[in-house]
């Protein structure tokens, strides 16, 4: 098991009287792809946006490599080293894949915000920006203007962006979410791929994705969470048989 680099702690989130998160905990690995399963309403999407920042928590903590920074905003957490994605694609579509990564990759460097600089000439942002389409498989299309890219290829180019910025943890909202079958084996693989040196989480309702590619699976039930454990022990578990697929297998949506 590699570094532990990010954890929650009795993370808890009420909107109003309705309790989304409850109680949750769970731990981050470097080398680990630990994936969050649970039906509609189950507070997936709730606990990624708090261990992003997007949402305050109500109660509990969040540990990044053992610091509290439950309290950080969503671009403190970014700059340290925490990387997400959304549901929806989120992506500049009017620019090339190549541009999309360099926008990223500037926004972690000290002149970010320097609109009178030419990013071109910055040969250390060309670089991590060329570094990121060839680990998300884009090279080949680092030209192509976002918007012309199909589905799959602007869910890859989100990642790239992500990995633009030296990321150590990937928060993945549902990035096979529209994919055919085609597509999304190469989104598994690439997630295989990734894992071995970033702490991943990713939430996904495509199950033979995620058992084909978790080292852990955490299954959540009305913002708790039901089991955590390996692949093996999910799968076999009869309480998520009953409470998240109403006693079918894991694997049989």
């Amino acid at each position: 098991m590699g570094e532990l680099v990010l954890a929650a702690r009795g993370l808890s989130r009420q909107f109003g009287g309705l309790a989304a998160n409850k109680d949750v905990s769970l731990d981050m690995h470097r080398g680990e792809l630990h994936a969050v399963l649970g039906p509609n309403g189950a507070g997936k999407s709730t606990l990624i946006n708090l261990l992003s920042g997007d949402l305050p928590p109500s109660g509990g903590q969040i540990l990044y490599r053992g610091q509290d920074i439950s309290g950080w905003s969503p671009d403190r957490r970014s700059r340290a080293g925490i990387g997400r994605s959304y549901q929806r694609t989120n992506i500049f579509p009017a620019f090339t894949a190549f541009e999309n990564c360099r926008l990223a990759a500037q926004s972690r460097t000290p002149r970010a915000l320097h609109i009178f600089s030419r990013a071109q000439n910055y040969d250390d942002l060309r670089s991590a920006a060329d570094r990121a389409l060839e680990q998300a498989g884009l090279a080949a299309r680092r030209d192509i203007v976002a918007a012309t890219l199909s589905h799959g290829e602007q869910r890859q180019l989100e990642i790239a962006m992500v990995l633009a910025t030296a990321p150590s943890v990937l928060l993945l909202d549902e990035p096979l979410a529209g994919m055919g079958s085609e597509e999304s084996q190469l989104m598994v693989t690439l997630l295989q791929k990734l894992s071995a040196d970033h702490a991943i989480l990713l939430v996904e309702h495509d199950m033979d994705a995620v058992f084909a590619v978790a080292d852990v699976i955490t299954v959540m039930v009305t913002g708790q969470v039901l089991e955590s454990g390996p692949p093996d022990q999910i799968r076999a578990s009869l309480a998520v048989q009953e409470a998240y697929l109403g006693g079918g297998e894991p694997d049989d949506e």
